[in-house]
């Protein structure tokens, strides 16, 4: 099989960006066995029923002997235990990589976990949904979306090409990035808007009975995409606040004084000031759709 690029490849969690993999995996014959652990029976069995992968267990080292390449995809709070349970049965020369969305604080917790001769290639691919489980994936989810390699200093180029091609034949765009600066890239482009949506959709929840259910009745665009985005795996987002803290608190204190400043434009009428941030924030929108990224992944069959 001249497409194969892993004899053995073992998800660790087979979420939604788990399940988009390993269907493409299995589409194009990229791995000649392909093994998931889980730690509910339910989802093993789905991983099964789905055709993702030949094998499933919930013992990690287990799952992860003579594999090639092992893909971590739970929530990030659990790579530390993790890996320390899978260290001893990763065999020479395997590659162990991540889906995370937050890559120092990753670092840190898994490469002291990994034993030499052993790579690590942390890895973000920029693409999700609100759903979440192995039945939420579909092979598309990653096409022209980016995806974030942060290599650590000294790590093998090699297991580093590896990991971008299997990236690649997902049609992803790859781009290489330090872990520091991911973190703060990522804090504004979405940890923070994923904030923000769960505080608004909160807030919505707090309002008095009569005014709460015209708020859900009357909802208009801006807050539908609220709900959407706060709809998303609340384990995953506790994890990446957590992981994440100081870009996301330094984001979070630039959005406040920007804050204070509507609020004084507005208190004082000052029409000049919000049009002039109006217009400037207008050009962003027009430059994200002219990047291609406004049109969120949709299954081959738009659901």
């Amino acid at each position: 099989m001249a497409d194969v690029l892993f004899k053995k490849i073992s998800f660790i969690g087979i979420g939604l960006i788990g399940s988009s993999l390993a269907r493409v995996i299995r589409r194009d014959g990229l791995a000649k066995e392909v093994v998931a652990c889980a730690r509910t029976e339910e989802t093993r069995k789905k991983a099964l029923d789905l055709n993702l992968v030949d094998n499933v267990t919930d013992n990690i080292a287990l799952a992860v002997k003579d594999a090639e390449l092992v893909i971590l995809c739970t929530p990030i709070g659990a790579y530390e235990a993790v890996t320390k349970n899978m260290s001893g049965s990763l065999k020479p020369g395997a590659i162990v990589s991540d889906v995370g969305s937050v890559k120092r604080a990753v670092i840190e917790a898994v490469a002291k976990n990994i034993p030499k001769g052993v790579h690590f290639v942390p890895c973000h691919p920029i693409a999700g949904t609100e759903n979440s489980g192995p039945d939420a994936g579909f092979d598309t989810l990653f096409e022209d979306r980016w995806m974030i390699i942060t290599p650590v200093k000294g790590t093998d180029e090699t297991a580093i090409e590896r990991v971008a091609e299997l990236w690649r034949r997902t049609g992803s765009n790859i781009e290489y990035m330090d872990p520091d600066h991911h973190d703060q890239v990522l804090a504004i482009t979405s940890h923070v808007p994923h904030l923000i949506a769960y505080t608004i959709v909160g807030t919505a929840t707090d309002l008095e009975e009569r005014l709460r259910s015209e708020v859900i009745k009357f909802a208009a665009g801006g807050f539908r995409d609220f709900t959407r985005i706060a709809a998303s795996d609340p384990i995953m987002w506790r994890d990446i606040f957590l992981n994440n803290k100081d870009a996301v608190l330094e984001m979070l204190g630039r959005l406040t004084e920007d804050l204070g400043g509507l609020q004084r434009a507005i208190r004082n009428g000052d029409g000049d000031s919000l049009q002039s941030l109006f217009v400037r924030t207008r050009e962003i929108r027009r430059s994200v759709i002219e990047a291609g990224q406004h049109i969120p992944p949709k299954p081959p069959n738009g659901a």
